[in-house]
């Protein structure tokens, strides 16, 4: 029995992948999934897997930050939606990774190669960080909030949404929370992760994981209902200019 641990933040792309495997390998038993940095170390530091498949970039930052805080020997296939950077360093250190979607046949033949060759699967990972943050773009990390004489962090995996009421652009957190935000959303578009965040039109600007449902709307837009709920959920429309833009972020 090949025991596999899958780290991936979209619950959704986990379960699917958890469910090819199983399909292509009868022989494969997922032992865990976990979808963030810190999930991902505290399970790493108690168990072992014989084979892990690892999602570049997770709710809480690059994956390969886990290999800051734990030493990993196990056998490693990465999954990532089209990263420029990160697969040029794979490219130049021989590592093999999938993109996502994630095609069946491709899932197969990178287990058949783990299969004939496990060494094949490991990863020099002094050479592969730096090939990668060396050339990766810097995303914020937090935003530092001013309310009144206080002052409090929020930080990027906290927040679903940027927005603009009444002239003004405010941040609300995944419970809920609101803060206003010294800055415009044009700004923060270029400074937080595309991969992560995306402008659906001119008054929102929203995280992946925020999304709760998605519809068909008139002239080829797509509503969006948030969670937690935008203050008016007829302004969380994806603009007609966006839209093919839009389902292609989704689909990576």
């Amino acid at each position: 029995m090949t025991r596999v641990l899958i780290i991936e933040d979209e619950i959704i792309a986990a379960e699917r992948l958890e469910k090819t495997l199983e399909e292509i390998d009868s022989d494969i038993q997922i032992v865990a999934k976990t979808g963030s940095i810190k999930e991902s170390v505290q399970w790493l530091l108690s168990n072992i897997a014989d084979l892990i498949f690892l999602d570049i970039q997770l709710s809480d930052g690059l994956s390969f930050s886990i290999f800051d805080q734990v030493k990993v020997n196990t056998p490693i296939i990465f999954t990532t939606a089209y990263d420029q950077y990160a697969i040029k360093a794979f490219k130049l250190n021989s590592v093999s990774y999938l993109l996502k979607p994630i095609k069946k046949t491709e899932l197969a033949e990178s287990l058949k190669k783990y299969r004939q060759n496990k060494t094949y699967y490991n990863v020099d990972f002094s050479a592969l960080l730096a090939e990668i943050r060396e050339k990766a773009p810097e995303y914020r990390k937090r935003f530092l909030i001013q309310t009144g004489d206080k002052f409090r962090k929020v930080e990027i995996e906290n927040i679903a949404y940027f927005y603009v009421s009444d002239g003004h652009v405010s941040l609300r957190t995944f419970n809920g929370h609101s803060y206003p935000v010294d800055s415009t959303l044009d700004t923060i578009e270029n400074s937080v992760d595309p991969v992560q965040f995306f402008r659906i039109n001119r008054q929102y600007l929203i995280s992946m994981q925020s999304i709760a449902n998605m519809t068909a709307w008139s002239r080829s837009r797509i509503k969006i209902v948030l969670n937690p709920a935008a203050e008016n959920e007829m302004d969380t429309i994806v603009s007609i200019d966006r839209s093919a833009e839009f389902k292609n972020w989704m689909n990576k």
